[in-house]
């Protein structure tokens, strides 16, 4: 039975859904690493990181090779490089237009508390 698209997409989304896997997909963004220059930059236990670079490179996300004792890491393709950076985009957006209603919000508040002292006096 074909799995459909949409279920496809929840799956690797979900992959998606840890901390330490976007924060080395990010790494990996600037190019191949070796595990130990991962481990330095994400700062979790060897053992962690090789486990969730197990469900990357699993779920088809990240590839590897060896060189020599080292392990690299790289990503799959150009396209998760350009996923990351979509998602900070749009994150940055979201939280830009979050500050400014905050900031609407404060204005609009101190005006309001204002117009509340003067009118009790």
């Amino acid at each position: 039975m074909t799995v459909p698209l949409y279920q496809r997409k929840a799956e690797f989304f979900r992959t998606l859904g840890h901390p330490v896997r976007i924060r080395v997909l990010e790494l990996l963004g600037d190019g191949p690493m070796a595990v130990r220059d991962l481990l330095a930059d994400v700062d979790i236990e060897a053992s962690s990181l090789s486990q969730q670079l197990s469900v990357l490179r699993r779920a088809g996300i990240v590839t590897s090779r060896r060189e020599g004792s080292a392990v690299i890491y790289a990503l799959a393709g150009p396209d998760v490089a350009e996923l990351m950076r979509a998602a900070r985009r749009f994150l940055t957006e979201m939280i830009t237009n979050q500050a400014e209603l905050l900031d609407s919000l404060r204005e609009t508040g101190s005006s309001s508390d204002d117009d509340a002292v003067t009118a009790r006096r």
